[in-house]
């Protein structure tokens, strides 16, 4: 018979498990990004739209309640469009550098967790945390030290940064949520939000797209949003905001290896350097989780 500290532990570990699980498919995004030929607004606009249907009618299989209290509701509805503008950003990041650059960028959000956490939620401020947000700094120093808005690896950087800031306000906002809702209807509530912002627009520029669009979009609305970011809410449950964001470090390192092998892009010193800056918070932070259990 397992001791409790064993059967801790091994449930910790399979929390970590689906969220590296989550995060795979999450990163499959700058691949897909890089490959659909269409704008980044209308690129969130229909995965958005595919997204909600699917886990709509995951919901509806496993029987939830979309019902959710005012309060919730509200705050859900300011999350979406945090997530919406996180996205659109995100995208316009990754057209204009590469999976690399694009996702390094977004990855300063541990940092950005790590100090408005505190400050949203009434938690104590962790020195460690910043540690590991210093770290990340340093390692998107690397991919743009060049700081001029002429520069375009430069613009690629900003939009990551301020698609960052815009998902980690959104991930604590959901860290209050996913307590008392369940994930998967509040990921569907976020769509439906993000899906109606931009229907208009998608209405209005309406084009015939080619099958690889549509099937890159499909791919992006069920594995990287429908199932990657359903495990990610539930990791919420599991793990702080600040954790959750910096064991997410290993998205990029995903992405990075899926951009390596499915478009070729080359890697540089500057980018190896700054996604093992990366690599070692996410490390560090995972031994920590294990020492104190979380």
């Amino acid at each position: 018979m397992n001791s409790p500290k064993e059967d801790k532990s091994k449930g910790l570990g399979q929390d970590i498990a689906l969220l590296c699980v989550g995060l795979l498919f999450i990163s499959t995004t700058g691949v897909l990004a890089r490959s659909i030929e269409l704008s980044a607004i209308t690129i969130i606009g229909w995965r958005s739209v595919f997204a909600a249907v699917f886990l709509s009618l995951f919901c509806r299989w496993k029987g939830f309640s979309f019902k959710l209290d005012k309060k919730v509701f509200y705050i859900n509805l300011i999350a979406g469009v945090l997530l919406g503008v996180h996205w659109v950003t995100y995208f316009i990041s990754l057209k204009l550098s590469s999976v690399a650059v694009g996702m390094l960028a977004l990855f300063t959000f541990p940092t950005i967790t790590a100090l408005l956490e505190p400050l949203m939620l009434k938690t104590s401020f962790s020195v460690f945390h910043l540690f590991l947000g210093v770290l990340v700094l340093f390692g998107i120093y690397f991919l743009a030290p060049d700081l001029s808005l002429e520069n375009e690896m430069f613009k690629a950087v900003l939009f990551g940064v301020f698609s960052a800031l815009c998902f980690s306000i959104r991930n604590i906002l959901m860290k209050q949520q996913v307590a008392q809702s369940n994930g998967s209807v509040l990921m569907t509530w976020q769509l439906i939000v993000v899906g109606g912002l931009l229907f208009p627009y998608l209405i209005w520029n309406l084009k015939t797209p080619t099958i690889g669009d549509v099937s890159g979009i499909l791919a992006l609305a069920l594995l990287a949003t429908a199932i990657g970011h359903t495990l990610f809410a539930y990791s919420l449950k599991k793990f702080s905001a600040t954790t959750t964001s910096i064991i997410g470090g290993l998205q990029p390192v995903f992405g990075i290896v899926l951009g390596y092998v499915f478009l070729k892009e080359a890697l540089t010193w500057n980018t190896l350097v700054g996604g093992g800056l990366i690599l070692s918070t996410v490390l560090l932070e995972s031994y920590r989780m294990f020492r104190k259990g979380n």
